[in-house]
């Protein structure tokens, strides 16, 4: 057994769940606009295809964008190349470029921890979880840092917490931290919570959370839209379940089905996508269905500069 950090306090099951709380509130207001695009333009890179996909010579020029705008400061660059260090990168004897040094990811996470950063604090959590990159198991100090990182905001720890919450009944306190993490665009939330709306026979609130979803890039609540409409599907629903979507105008129809499965496969590849204006291309019913032009008129628009919060 080891001893908690003295910054952090152990998480008990009984306890009042933590505050609603933003990530983006405990992070850098401002970034260096040579950094980020650095280092934005190296993940759009590793976005665009899959991982076997790339070449060599592609994910050399990634690693070297990413490193070098880590070491400049930024911070979502020294996330990914966290990602990468635990990972590795290039899956393939023809495009591996980087082998798996877990503890070299850690050094950076230690450094977010250091800054304060949500995300560290849920990625250290996730090492102590399961004992990697010099980090012991134990899962007393890693459910401390989860504490930790979902009063940061962390979406992926207020998440944890959720499922915690769950497994012993506390619903309100489970619900709670879903939505703290659905409010900020957190896809899994949002497919958590359709799938809760599903278990209550909430159908038409079930798609309205996934089309939210679909549009945090989630590829879950994009394929499960892609079913909801897909005639095959509707052919097996039960009854009850019909006469609620119908209610919606929900029904079997292969356009958005199509427009759905499209899209899920897109964010199959990049997950980074945010699709504000969905609701403009593929609205739910009643609404009518517009003129297909592409998801491309369904992305958000490129920012001019690093984000501020």
């Amino acid at each position: 057994m080891h001893t908690i950090p003295l910054d952090l306090r152990a998480f008990k099951i009984e306890d009042p769940a933590p505050e609603c709380a933003r990530w983006k509130d405990h992070m850098p207001r401002t970034r260096n606009a040579d950094s980020y695009r650095l280092y934005i333009d190296a993940r759009k890179a590793w976005r665009s295809k899959i991982a076997w996909q790339h070449s060599r010579d592609e994910l050399l020029r990634i690693l070297q964008a990413v490193k070098t705008s880590a070491a400049q400061g930024d911070w979502g660059a020294r996330a990914l190349l966290a990602h990468f260090y635990l990972r590795g990168l290039g899956p393939l004897d023809t495009n591996h470029v980087l082998d798996p040094a877990p503890e070299k990811s850690i050094e950076l996470v230690r450094m977010a921890v250091a800054a304060g950063q949500p995300w560290g604090y849920y990625d250290l959590g996730v090492a102590y979880e399961h004992g990697y990159g010099g980090i012991p198991y134990d899962q007393d100090i890693a459910w401390a840092y989860y504490l930790k990182a979902a009063e940061l905001g962390s979406p992926d720890a207020q998440m944890a917490l959720a499922s915690a919450y769950g497994e012993v009944d506390r619903l309100e306190a489970e619900h709670a931290m879903l939505m703290c993490a659905y409010k900020q665009g957190h896809g899994p939330a949002a497919e958590q919570l359709a799938i809760y709306a599903r278990l209550y026979k909430r159908f038409g609130e079930a798609a309205k959370f996934y089309q939210q979803g679909t549009k945090f890039g989630s590829k879950e609540c994009a394929s499960a839209l892609m079913l909801f409409f897909n005639a095959e599907i509707w052919s097996q629903r039960s009854n009850e379940e019909k006469d609620e979507l119908r209610q919606e105008g929900i029904v079997a129809d292969s356009t958005r089905a199509d427009g759905y499965r499209t899209i899920s496969e897109l964010l199959a590849i990049n997950p980074d996508l945010r699709l504000s204006r969905l609701d403009k291309i593929l609205p739910l019913p009643p609404a009518e269905l517009p003129e297909w032009h592409g998801i491309e008129a369904a992305l958000d628009p490129e920012p001019e500069g690093p984000p501020t919060y």
